[in-house]
């Protein structure tokens, strides 16, 4: 048993078996090849397709059949990765290419999921069968065993075509990952041929032919000019913008009409669009929106926008370009496996690389075809030589014993016991040396093969098979010839397939928008005890002020271009924006606010609530549980940051309570176990909002500040403490970091 036990180093075997996990998953999983343009599961299920013979003008076959027969022979990875693949092939919004016909609901460019596999129906699609599946019997590419040697499947998939380009790839794999946009076809396929008639041709001259990225949801590519760099390298940023057209509403509106997005956009983020555009009305970031709705149907993206009469339309569309992803950026990364290994490549790298393949792929074609043709002249030649000798051939046929007989008589001239009519049939017979090959066509020559139209279209045959010979050597010996040959099958994929391009390629300035100045005013900002808060003018207030100061928590003034700052008991200041707030009427519910700031109402509670003008112009006291208090000069509130630490806490200590320091002369604490202390605000020291601050009162082992109050001079200033009535006023006064005295009830 011991002679069995491999002692090893333990990171040493960590180290291989994730390089050898990681590798397994960039060539066979993640990254595409560069010859075929597809990963492994695609090239699977094409070819489990065409092995069950769905093809393009055959009947639909269930899904669950494909992926389950692929699954089963070739790709040993789970139905849903197969059934992905499958349903990506088929999206004509994902694909510019789609390479599977399929029936039923398989997704929409909104984000709604494909039905599960047992309900959907596919087939090929005919340039699929054509250009990627054709050639597969004429022994053009290797075929390797599955995964459990039970059947062969393709190295790569015969492609005619540059699919790497034209359909784009992405993918993740381990420590690397691809996006790669795709292209138009015909473009691609002029800037091969391009290619093949000069191979010293640029990147900067190929792009006559490819002018950028040709994404199926169409959009416009905004930077040109960067487009040679990221071609060049391999890598990049491509800018995208949907295309927006302005139409006349009733009522002097104006309509905002999206008729195409960014490549980015589809799925999930067309909602996420229409929430933002949504946002920007409800935070007030621009008023010129009345309505939104999306029209869009099979016939394409319809996104209306409705605006005001006065609305500044190319203002409005900057802002939608600024702060939405109806213009954004596709992160170009042409990585793909070449050689076995992941390489980036750029746009003539990738070109280079198919063409190469194309040339492969028709040398090991006209190889095979080539040795079919020699074979078929061999037994072409037989046949005529065999009828103009006829008589002969059958009178050895007729004097055999067997078929043996009459073959070794055919092949090498044995003529021992055959019967002959004459001596001089012997002697032609010993002389008629066929090949083996012949000898057998010979055999199983039929009677009606003597008939002399027969013999005539034999003799067609035969010139027809010395033209393909002919042909076939010149395609071979000669590389012009091969390379016409490629170009030919490439203008007739061109023609049958081509489409007009769908994304305009344009250079465009940055978007711009410029923010309206708002009107600086006066106005009441209001909050309930729920957290729901609101604004509103200040007549409104006046004729409501009762019922204001009543059903809300917290009322004071600010201006409509200030800050609300929000201090919370565990020590954070939260700033909203006072735009951000909704103004309206006094019934309003208001916004939560949760929604428009960084507080979280499930881990911490709201101690005060103050304007930024307030807070610039006073001082601010903090007291903690722990009874630690201190002063602040309120500027220090002043922040960019939508959340701060507005005071630092010792563990398990929090704010209790956050005041502005006006005209408070007196501060009195109140501990949970009864004791009371007065003392002047004069002996807080005043410190930095990082500070921990200074003790103010002696606590019990098990006490903490539970409230704290101020009155103003001599004031008075009357609690109810455990029903009991306490006169603030006629506490005795003390000084701070002392016990106080202790209230009996």
């Amino acid at each position: 048993m011991d002679d069995r036990i491999i002692k090893t180093e333990y990171s040493e075997v960590m180290q291989k078996s994730y390089i050898d996990y990681a590798m397994s998953v960039i060539i066979a999983r993640a990254l595409p090849d560069v010859r075929d343009g597809l990963k492994p599961v695609q090239r699977r299920t094409l070819y489990d397709m065409h092995e069950l013979g769905i093809r393009y003008d055959r009947p639909y076959r269930k899904s669950a059949r494909i992926v389950g027969d692929t699954m089963g022979k070739y790709h040993p990875h789970g139905d849903s990765s197969i059934y992905d693949a499958l349903v990506v092939m088929t999206q004509d919004f994902k694909k510019g290419l789609p390479l599977i016909d399929g029936h039923g609901n398989f997704g929409n460019i909104e984000g709604d999921g494909a039905a599960a596999m047992r309900y959907t129906e596919a087939r090929l699609q005919k340039i699929t069968q054509e250009a990627f599946l054709a050639d597969l019997d004429k022994d053009v590419v290797d075929f390797l065993p599955n995964f459990d040697e039970t059947e062969k499947e393709p190295s790569v998939l015969p492609v005619k075509i540059p699919n790497l380009l034209i359909n784009g790839s992405e993918g993740i794999a381990v420590g690397m990952a691809t996006n790669i946009p795709p292209h138009n076809l015909v473009e691609v396929i002029n800037a091969t041929k391009a290619y093949m008639l000069d191979e010293k041709i640029t990147t900067k001259e190929l792009m006559r032919y490819v002018k950028g990225p040709d994404f199926p949801t169409g959009g416009i590519v905004i930077n040109k000019d960067e487009l040679l760099d990221i071609y060049e390298t391999g890598v990049g940023k491509v800018k995208i913008r949907g295309k927006v057209e302005v139409e006349k509403a009733k009522g002097g509106k104006v309509n905002l009409v999206i008729t195409e997005i960014p490549y980015t956009m589809i799925g999930a983020n067309i909602g996420k669009f229409l929430l933002d555009v949504a946002s920007l009305a409800e935070t007030k970031k621009t008023q010129d929106i009345v309505d939104i709705t999306n029209q869009s149907s099979k016939e394409g993206i319809r996104i209306v926008i409705e605006l005001r009469k006065d609305a500044d339309v190319e203002n409005f569309k900057n802002l939608l370009y600024k702060k939405t992803r109806l213009e954004d950026t596709f992160g170009v990364n042409m990585l793909a496996i070449a050689d076995g290994r992941p390489e980036t490549m750029g746009l003539k790298e990738i070109i280079k690389a198919n063409v190469d393949f194309q040339y492969e792929v028709a040398t090991r074609k006209y190889k095979n075809l080539l040795e079919k043709e020699l074979e078929r002249k061999e037994i072409q030649e037989g046949l005529i030589k065999a009828c103009n000798v006829i008589d002969l051939i059958i009178e050895i046929l007729r004097g055999s014993k067997d078929r043996n007989m009459a073959k070794a008589c055919l092949v090498e001239g044995k003529v021992e016991g055959i019967k002959f009519k004459s001596k001089e049939s012997k002697i032609m017979a010993a002389q008629l040396m066929f090949s083996e090959k012949q000898a057998n066509a010979i055999l199983e020559m039929r009677l009606y093969k003597l008939i002399g139209l027969e013999i005539e279209a034999l003799i067609n045959d035969h010139e027809e098979t010395m033209a393909n010979i002919y042909r076939y050597e010149d395609i071979l010996a000669r590389r012009d010839s091969m390379a016409q040959v490629i170009i030919n099958e490439l203008d007739e994929i061109k023609e049958a397939y081509g489409r007009k391009r769908r994304t305009e390629i344009t250079n465009a300035e940055e978007a711009v928008f410029v923010e309206k100045k708002i009107e600086e005013m006066d106005i009441i900002f209001l909050m309930d005890r729920f957290g729901y808060a609101k604004t509103i003018d200040l007549q409104t207030y006046e004729r409501n002020k009762e019922n204001v100061l009543v059903e809300n928590k917290f009322v004071f003034q600010c201006k409509n271009t200030g800050k609300v700052c929000l201090f919370t008991n565990m020590g954070q200041l939260h700033t909203i924006k006072v735009t951000d707030i909704p103004f309206g009427k006094f019934r309003d519910k208001g916004i939560p606010v949760d929604n428009i700031s960084n507080y979280d109402s499930a881990k911490e509670s709201i101690i005060y609530v103050s304007s930024q003008t307030d807070l610039n112009l006073y001082r601010v006291i903090f007291a903690t549980k722990s009874a630690m208090l201190k002063v602040v000069d309120g500027g220090e509130f002043d922040v960019a940051k939508r959340t701060v630490a507005a005071t630092k806490l010792q563990d398990g200590d929090e704010v209790i309570s956050v005041v502005t320091l006006k005209e408070q002369h007196h501060i009195i604490l109140q501990s949970k176990e009864g004791y009371f202390l007065r003392f002047t605000v004069a002996e807080i020291p005043e410190k930095k909002k990082g500070a921990i601050g200074v003790r103010g009162m002696k606590l019990g082992a098990n006490d903490q500040l539970e409230a704290v109050y101020y009155t103003r001079g001599t004031d008075d200033k009357t609690i109810e403490y455990k029903e009991k009535m306490i006169e603030l006023n006629k506490l005795k006064l003390g000084s701070r970091d002392s016990k106080g005295v202790k209230v009996r009830v």
